[in-house]
Order: structure tokens, then sequence, then C-alpha cells
């Protein structure tokens, strides 16, 4: 569907339900991920992962033990066991590397297949028939799918797997080095006045608390990133789809001379992104304080710490830097979160984003709140039955005059709607993407529907050919049938374009476009054909080629056209009429306010 509701109340109804909390948000995107086809792929890279980084913990505790040796043997002035050790040092380093290339495989791997599935749940779930229509309706978490899906997605999987990597590499190498610290210092003691205080495992001590203070210190500082972060990619989202919209439509701005007011729109939303940023900036700048002195002081802090163990005998100069290696490695491990601060932010904004879009994709339905509602139900074939059809919107109260309709396989049959009524809004209700109003509606078990909505109709992308048999596969025709249905309705210059890709739809005029859709529907030869106003919109000797096609080669298709006097035509065996209704009729339940919030209101003016 093209022409769409406006942008509705229901974005009041989303703000007054409850937000979802972050261990929730996190299940949605995880159930997301490990639901979808590379689930159990993931959960084997991600055991290969976990026993590399183990490995890797290995090395750095082989790595870090090599320095008493080797600082000792520098203190001796001793070569041959010098050399021995620079030999044992090479060793330790080949085999992290191959393990440090081997992991950073694994973690771009592991973002590709993290994109992988979580787009793929996201597509799943958001292209269920009809789920689309009702989230763009839905208010404001409809907005911009496709930045949430793709930019969103590819940015939380790339931060998710590296932050990820990174905590469980931190965690694993502080439990390591803990251990080491602890016995360098375990009866250590601080003297003062002539008197001692054991203070076991000092080092380990210091390492925590250092490193505890520049956490609380840059979580202070910059926990307001998440919600500039948030905000920046809602802004960019808008700035993008005004200059993708302006790109669409540029035939109709350039005709209307409308250049300098598109101008004024994007700079609007260009100055809305650069306030946004302009904050981060700042909220950045105020981190740096933080975590740029953490990473000065830490040059000295680990001797410093260490220095007591040498200056009382109990370590020697290699012991001494081996003592203040272990503290480097735990405190990095304890200062992750002051080093990734700014990133878990970004990492968290998204997250949010992500996760809201994937709660309201899937808790998306018919929306809710009106008692009175359209009923559809599927019937014998052939046959297609409208009984006490009412239509409701916030600018339209309608109904079918014909209370009881019976619409027979390969009838013609034309709805006429009196001025002021809700055409497009009666044939989304036929279509059952409009449920709001009383009546019901059976349709045919089992047999095609062919739907033509009010304007530009939509063209794929794809070759000519899949434009053609959308939403069906190319293959699932002759190969004759294309060029056939092409040569009857007048677009015999396309034949050769046929396994071609463009932009057909800024090559070809509107009157062009909708003959490619009934090219389509000679193709297919669908029993069913439901029009909104098509007819009214071609010329007359497209509208008498379209008819013929009808009279002939369509003969046996019923018809179903939406439109007004001036569309009656002679292929119409039967007219039906829409009519005002009183709304008192069809807002059953209402109270002070007649439509409900979570209804969308239609756009556009009465037809």
């Amino acid at each position: 569907m093209t022409d769409t509701p406006a942008k509705t109340a229901g974005s009041a109804a989303e703000a007054k339900g409850p937000p979802l909390g972050f261990l929730r948000q996190l299940g949605l995107v995880i159930r997301a991920i490990f639901g979808s086809p590379v689930g159990r792929t993931l959960a084997i890279l991600m055991t290969v992962i976990v026993l590399i980084i183990v490995a890797t913990a290995y090395g750095q505790i082989r790595l870090n033990n090599w320095n008493k040796p080797f600082y000792d043997a520098l203190s001796r002035r001793d070569l041959r066991d010098f050399l021995f050790q620079l030999g044992v040092f090479f060793v330790i380093a080949g085999f992290l590397l191959v393990l440090n290339v081997t992991q950073r495989w694994l973690a771009e791997t592991l973002q590709v297949k993290l994109r992988e599935g979580l787009v793929r749940s996201l597509l799943a779930d958001w292209l269920i028939p009809h789920r689309a229509f009702w989230l763009a309706n839905a208010g404001t978490m409809g907005v911009n799918p496709d930045q949430r899906i793709h930019e969103d997605a590819r940015k939380l999987c790339e931060l998710s797997a590296d932050l990820g990597i990174g905590l469980l590499q931190a965690s694993i190498l502080f439990c390591t080095f803990a251990g080491v610290l602890w016995g360098l210092s375990s009866d250590f003691a601080l003297r003062i006045a002539d008197r001692d205080y054991p203070i076991p495992g000092f080092m380990l001590w210091a390492a925590i608390v250092y490193a505890s203070a520049g956490s609380l210190l840059s979580y202070w500082v910059g926990r307001g990133l998440i919600n500039r972060n948030a905000e920046r990619y809602a802004r960019e989202a808008n700035l993008r789809f005004s200059l993708v919209r302006v790109n669409e439509h540029v035939d109709d701005i350039s005709l209307a001379a409308g250049e300098a007011d598109e101008r004024r729109r994007i700079e609007r939303h260009l100055g809305d992104v650069l306030r946004a940023t302009r904050r981060i900036v700042w909220g950045h700048t105020n981190l740096t304080w933080v975590t740029s002195g953490f990473g000065w002081v830490t040059i000295v802090a680990p001797i410093l710490v260490a220095a007591p163990l040498y200056f009382t005998g109990k370590v020697s100069f290699g012991g001494l830097m081996m003592a203040a290696g272990a503290f480097t490695q735990a405190q990095s491990s304890l200062r992750w979160f002051i080093d990734n601060f700014s990133v878990i932010a970004d990492w968290r904004a998204t997250l949010l984003r992500v996760a809201n879009f994937r709660q309201a994709v899937i808790s998306t339905h018919e929306p809710r709140g009106f008692e009175s509602r359209i009923t559809y139900e599927e019937g014998d074939p052939g046959m297609i039955r409208i009984d006490d059809l009412k239509s409701v919107s916030s600018a339209h109260a309608d109904r079918l005059r014909e209370e009881s309709v019976v619409v027979p396989a390969g009838a013609r049959v034309l709805i006429l709607g009196a001025p002021g009524t809700g055409k497009t809004q009666l044939f989304r209700a036929l279509a059952g993407l409009w449920p709001w109003g009383t009546g019901r509606i059976t349709r045919p078990r089992g047999e095609q529907i062919f739907y033509l909505p009010r304007g530009t109709p939509y063209l794929p992308r794809g070759s000519l050919r899949e434009v053609l048999a959308y939403p069906l596969k190319a293959d699932s025709f002759g190969a004759n049938a294309f060029t056939r249905a092409l040569f009857r309705l007048g677009l015999e210059r396309l034949a050769p374009f046929l396994d071609e890709t463009r932009r057909w739809d800024r090559e070809l005029s509107q009157d062009e476009q909708l003959c490619l859709v009934f090219a389509r529907m000679l193709i297919q030869m669908p029993p069913w054909v439901l029009i909104d106003g098509t007819f009214g919109a071609l010329d007359n000797d497209v509208l008498e080629l379209v008819m013929d096609v009808f009279t002939h080669e369509l003969q046996r298709t019923a018809v179903i056209h939406v439109g007004s006097a001036g569309e009656a035509h002679d292929l119409f065996s039967k007219v039906l009429h829409l009519v005002k209704a009183p709304r008192t009729s069809v807002l059953e339940g209402a109270q002070s306010d007649p439509v409900p919030a979570s209804m969308p209101k239609e756009s556009g003016t009465p037809q």
C-alpha cells in the first residue's frame, strides 16, 4: 500500500506504556538472535572464543612470570641467561600472536553472525502480513524502521561483540592476575610508628580501589551520554529520511521550484543533528578528563604500589617488574569500564532503540481500543459477501447503503462514494487493513485477491520481469507470458529490457506504471481484483485498452472498483453506494473521545 494513514495518536498510547527495563531489552534482543537459524553457530563461536581467551590468559601469566628471570638476568649482567630468556620471550609472544589473530577473526565473524541473526529475526517479525502497515501507523516507534533494522542493528551487533569479548577477557585476566598479586603481597605489612600493620593482598586491594574509583568517577561524569546518543540517533534518522524523501520526489520539487523550502527543512534537521552531536562532544570531553587522567597516572601507579615490596627487600628488581606487570594487568582489567564507558553508553542507546523496535514489532497486531470492529471470515470459494458494512475513522463514518451484498465469481461491481465519504477508507476495510467499524466481510477461501490502491503503484526494486511477477517468483510463469502482457498493454518497447534492473518508477509515466500493474494482472490471472479509484486516473485511450483486457483475457476475473460517478463504465454490471453513516451508530462505547487513541487518523481529504 502506498497510500497510508498519517502518523497517529498511537504514540500517546505508546508513551503511556511502561518503559522496558535494561534486562528486558537485553532479553528481547538475545531471544531474537538465538531464535534465528544462526543461533547454533553463534553458540559454537562463543564457546571457541571463551577457550581462546582462557588460553590467552594462560599465555599472559607465563609472559608476566618471564619478567622476573629476564630482569634478574639484566641486573646480574648475565648474558647467557639473558639470551635464553629472550628466546623464551619469542616463544611465548609467538603463541600469543597466533591466539590474538585467531581471536580477531572469531570476533569479526561473531559480529557478522550476530547481525545476520538479529536482522533476519527483525525482518521476519516486521514483514508478517499487515504488521508493517500497523506499525507504520502506531506512533513514533514505527518511524524509520529502515534505520533500526539496518544501521542500529549493525552497530548493536558490532558493539556487543567487541564489548562482550572485552569484558570476558578483562574478567578472566583479572581473576588470573588477582592470584599473582595476592601471592606477592600476602605477607605485606605497613609499618607506622615502629608498629607493623599487616595488609594481606595489599597489591590486589590497591588495584581494586584504584580501578573502582576511576569507574565510579567515569559513570558519574559520563552517564548522560546514553540519552545523548539515543537522541542523536533519532535526529540522524530524521535527517536521513528527509534526504531520501527529497531524492524520491525530486521531479515534483523541481517543478514547484521548492528547492529553497526543502533546503530549509533539511537544514532544520541538520541543526537538530548538530545540536545533539555537540552535546555528545561535550560529554566526551568531560569524560576524557577522567579516562586520560587515569591513563597518565597508570604509567607510574604500578611501580608506586609495588615499590614498598622492593624497598623492604621482599622482592628483587625482577620481582618488582613482575609485580608491576601483574598490577598493570589486574587494574587494566578492572578499569575496562573506564576505558569503554563512552562505547558502553553508545551500545546502551543502540540497544534501547533496537529492543524497543522489536518489542513494538512483536506486540503490534490489529490495533485495540475500539469496541466495535469489522469481522473478517473465510467462506466458500467463488463468492465475496459483505453484510452491514460500516467503517469509521476520525474523519469519516460511512456505510454501504446495500445491507447485504453477494459478489459472485466474475462479477464486475462499482462502489460509488457520495461526496464527503472516505472511499480509500472503504478500500482498506475491504482489504482487511482497516478493521474499525461494524459488519462482516466474507472472503473466498484459498483464492487470490489482487489489490490496486489509489495513486502511483508500487514497483519493487528488481528486473522488469520481477516487477511483473511481484510478489511471486518470475520463474513461476512462462518466458513468453511477460512479453505477451507487455504487448497487450501497449508497453512493447519495454520487452527488450525484461531482465534489466532500473528505477522503473523514475523512467515510466504514471500511466505506464499503471499499465505495468495491469500487465501483472494479465500474467497472474487473479480470480479477484479490488481497485481504489484507479480507472479515473487513466487517460481515455489507456482506459479503453484496460477495459478491453478485462473484457477478453480477464473476463473471468471479478472486479470490485471503489470510485466516483465519473468512473462508471459499461464494464460494471452492478453498482453499490457508499454513504455517510451517523457517527453514533458506529462509535459504540465511545465517550468523550469518539476515536480511540490507538486508532490511526486517515490522511487526506474526503474524496
